[in-house]
C-alpha cells in the first residue's frame, strides 16, 4: 500500500474525513519520507492532524513537545476516543503518574507522548526516553524556539539534545504565525538537514478585519454584538475585566460567560462546554481561552484590549470563521491605547536591578539556599509571592520570564490539575475491604460513575459526586482521603499552581547576568512588534489585511476589499450614498430622541460613519430644524 493511500485510509478510519485540508497531505507525506519539515498553518488550519496521522502510520512512538499544558489531557483524551493510545508528562503530575506514562511508552503501548518543554531538562526522563522507539519528534508552537519570536522559551533549545539519540527520526515543527526571520531561525535552531517549509497565505478571504474607534469600548462592543449574530469571543487582558464585561453583556440581554487561567479546571470545562453547546453566546476571556478549542462557527472575535503583537492578534482573531463562512475580527481602539502599548515595553523589561531582586526574593520565598536547588521543581504561589513582598504583578511576572530566558529558572505558568484517582487494589482484594457506611457509598458511586479506574488515573468531580449522594464536598474529600490511607486508591486532589524549576543552582543576585540577546535585543524586538500593532490599529489609509500580510513577509497584489479601510474607500452608487445618508440621519435622530438627548461627541462616537461625515449630517439636521443643540452641547430632537 502506498503512503498516500495509507494516510487517506487512516484519515477516514479514525476521523471519518474523505479529504485533507490544504497542505495537510503535503506535510504528512514529507514527514513520512523522513524529511525535517516546518508547517506554517493559520489558526484553524488543522495542525494536529499533520502529526497524528504520521504517528499512527509509523511503527513506534511520536514525541510531541508542546507548551500547552492545559490542553495535553484534552488532546490525549480526544485521541483515545478515536482508539489511539496517547499519554502526557508535565511538572504537575505525581510520581506515580509519571511512572505509568513512562512504562506505557517503554512497552510500546502508546503511539504519542506529549511532553512539556521543561521535561527535556530532566536527566531521569532523558534516560528513559533514549531507550524508547521514537520515530518522529514534533515541535508544536515552534515559534517558541526562536529568540526572534514573540514567545521565546529557552527550554525549547533542548529539543536538539533528544535529536541526537534518534538520528533517523525527522522533526516536524508547527506554528500558526511567524515572520520570515522567525521561520529561518526555527529551521536553523532545530538543525534541519535542509530548508523545508510548507506555508499557506496569512490571508483569510472569509474574515473581515474591522477597527472601531471610541473611548467607551463597552458601548462599541455591545453595538458590534447587536449588529452581528452567532457565537463570539471577546478578548481582554485582565482577569477581573472578564467577569465585569460578561456581567455587562448579560445585563444588556446578551448571554455571556467569562474565562481565565485562574479558574478551577472544572469551572473551565463547564464554561467551555456551555459556550461550545451554544448555551451562552459570548465568552469574555483572556488569551488563555481558545487554544485547541474546535468550534468552527465562531462568527465574531472582538478585541476589547489591543494585543502586543500582530502574531498574537492574528492567532486570536483567526478563531473566527474556521468553517469558511463570513466572519468578523473587530478591534476596539481608543487614543489612550497608543500610550498603553508603549508602556508595555517598560513593564515587560523592568530595570535589571529589579530583576535581580525578584530572583533573590523568589529564592527566599521558596526557601532555596544559595548553591542548591539545581534541577528541583518548586510549587510557586505567584499571587502570594507578590503580596508578601509588595511587588506589582506585571513587572514581577516579566522579571521571572526574563530570568527564564536567561537560563536561571524555568517559570511555568499556572497548571490547573483536576482531581484524579486510580484504584490500587485488584477486584478480588476489594471484596475484603472493610469500610464505614459513608465511605463505602462514595466508593460504590465512584465505581458506577467512572470507567478505567483499575488501569489509569481518571479525572473525577467531587461536586458531582456530592450532589449525587446528597452530602457535602468536604465529606467526599474525607472519604477519598480515607480510601487513600487504606491504599485502596491513589487520590490526587485538584490544585492550581505555577512552578519554578531551578535550571542552575541558586546564585547570589550580583552574579545574575542578563545577556544582551535576552534583554536589549528582545526589548528592541518588542518595540518593533508594538509599532507594527499600532500601525495596524491606527492607520486609516491602507488595507488592514495588506498591512498584516506585509508584516508576515507576503507581497499582496490588491486590497482585501472587506476591511473597514477598504469599505470606507469603496465607491458607492448614488442610490447607495442616499441610503447610507438616510441611515445615518435616522441613527442621529434616534439618539437625539432619547430622554435628555446626547452630546455631539457621544453621537459622533456611536455612529458607524467617519467623523466628518457624521458632523455634516448633524449640521444638515440642525439646518432643517429636525434637531436642536443647547448651550451645553446637548442635542435633542425637535417635536412638532
Amino acid at each position: 500500500m502506498g503512503k498516500r493511500t495509507l494516510i487517506h485510509d487512516i484519515l477516514l478510519k479514525y476521523w471519518g474525513y474523505n479529504g485533507f485540508r490544504p497542505l495537510q497531505e503535503d506535510i504528512i507525506l514529507s514527514v513520512l519520507e523522513g524529511n525535517d519539515t516546518l508547517g506554517l498553518l493559520p489558526t484553524g488550519g488543522g495542525k494536529s492532524i499533520t502529526f497524528q496521522i504520521p504517528a499512527i502510520a509509523l511503527d513506534g512512538l511520536t514525541i510531541v513537545v508542546t507548551p500547552l499544558i492545559s490542553l495535553m489531557k484534552d488532546q490525549a483524551d480526544n485521541l483515545r476516543s478515536h482508539g489511539i493510545s496517547a499519554v502526557y508528562l508535565h511538572s504537575g503530575l505525581s510520581r506515580a503518574e509519571h511512572r505509568l506514562a513512562i512504562d506505557r511508552c517503554s512497552l510500546v503501548k502508546a503511539k504519542l507522548l506529549y511532553v512539556s518543554p521543561e521535561k527535556l531538562r530532566s536527566r531521569n526522563f532523558i534516560d528513559h526516553l533514549r531507550h524508547m522507539p521514537v520515530k518522529l519528534i514534533v515541535v508544536d508552537e515552534a515559534h517558541c524556539i526562536s529568540q526572534w519570536g514573540y514567545d521565546f522559551r529557552p527550554s525549547y533549545l533542548h529539543i536538539n539534545d533528544i535529536r541526537s539519540f534518534f538520528p533517523d527520526a525527522p522533526v516536524l515543527a508547527l506554528t500558526a504565525s511567524a515572520t520570515p526571520e522567525v521561520v529561518d531561525d526555527i529551521m536553523a535552531r532545530l538543525h534541519f538537514s535542509k530548508p523545508n517549509l510548507f506555508s499557506r497565505s496569512f490571508s483569510r478571504d472569509n474574515l473581515s478585519y474591522i477597527v472601531r474607534y471610541g473611548d467607551h469600548k463597552e458601548a462599541l462592543m455591545l453595538k458590534v454584538l447587536q449588529a452581528t449574530s452567532g457565537s463570539a469571543i471577546v478578548y481582554v487582558r485582565s482577569r477581573k475585566r472578564t467577569k465585569e464585561l460578561a456581567d455587562f453583556l448579560n445585563k444588556s440581554g446578551i448571554k455571556a460567560d467569562f474565562y481565565h487561567a485562574g479558574l478551577a479546571s472544572e469551572d473551565k470545562e463547564e464554561k467551555q462546554n456551555r459556550w461550545k453547546d451554544d448555551r451562552c453566546r459570548v465568552m469574555v476571556a483572556t488569551n488563555a481561552f481558545g487554544m485547541g478549542i474546535d468550534k468552527p462557527d465562531v462568527r465574531t472575535v472582538i478585541h476589547h484590549d489591543l494585543p502586543s503583537s500582530l502574531e498574537e492578534y492574528y492567532q486570536e482573531a483567526g478563531r473566527a470563521g474556521r468553517d469558511g463562512k463570513h466572519s468578523y475580527a473587530v478591534l476596539l481602539a481608543s487614543k489612550p491605547d497608543k500610550a498603553i502599548l508603549s508602556r508595555r515595553v517598560s513593564e515587560s523589561f523592568p530595570e535589571k536591578d529589579y530583576i535581580r531582586r525578584v530572583y533573590e526574593l523568589a529564592g527566599n520565598f521558596l526557601d532555596v539556599a544559595v548553591g542548591s536547588g539545581y534541577n528541583q521543581v518548586y510549587e510557586f504561589n505567584f499571587n502570594l509571592f507578590c503580596k508578601r513582598f509588595d511587588l506589582r504583578p506585571v513587572p514581577a511576572h516579566s522579571a521571572l520570564t526574563l530570568l527564564t530566558q536567561a537560563g536561571y529558572i524555568e517559570f511555568t505558568e499556572e497548571i490547573s490539575t483536576r482531581s484524579r484517582i486510580m484504584i490500587l487494589l485488584t477486584k478480588q482484594e476489594l471484596y475484603d475491604l472493610r469500610l464505614d457506611q459513608e465511605t463505602d457509598r462514595v466508593f460504590q458511586l465512584l465505581l458506577r460513575t467512572y470507567t478505567g479506574l483499575f488501569a489509569d488515573y481518571v479525572f473525577i468531580n467531587e461536586s458531582l459526586l456530592a450532589s449525587r449522594l446528597g452530602i457535602s464536598e468536604q465529606a467526599i474529600y474525607e472519604a477519598l482521603l480515607s480510601l487513600s490511607r487504606l491504599h485502596a486508591i491513589h487520590y490526587i486532589p485538584r490544585k492550581t499552581t505555577p512552578y519554578i524549576l531551578y535550571t542552575t543552582s541558586r546564585e547570589l543576585p550580583r552574579y545574575i547576568e542578563l545577556p544582551r540577546s535576552v534583554y536589549e535585543e528582545q526589548r528592541s524586538r518588542l518595540e518593533r512588534r508594538i509599532e507594527a500593532m499600532k500601525a495596524f490599529a491606527f492607520t486609516t489609509d491602507d488595507c488592514r489585511v495588506n498591512t498584516m500580510l506585509r508584516y508576515f513577509g507576503e507581497n499582496p497584489d490588491k486590497p482585501c476589499g472587506t476591511c473597514d479601510v477598504c469599505r470606507s474607500h469603496r465607491k458607492l452608487t448614488p442610490e447607495q450614498q442616499k441610503q447610507s445618508a438616510d441611515n445615518l440621519s435616522r441613527s442621529i435622530m434616534y439618539m437625539a430622541s432619547q430622554p435628555g438627548g446626547h452630546t455631539i461627541d457621544h453621537i459622533i462616537r456611536e455612529t458607524s460613519a467617519p467623523e466628518q461625515e457624521a458632523i455634516e449630517a448633524i449640521r444638515t439636521l440642525l439646518d432643517e430644524g429636525s434637531i436642536s443643540i443647547n448651550p451645553d452641547g446637548i442635542i435633542t430632537i425637535n417635536t412638532i
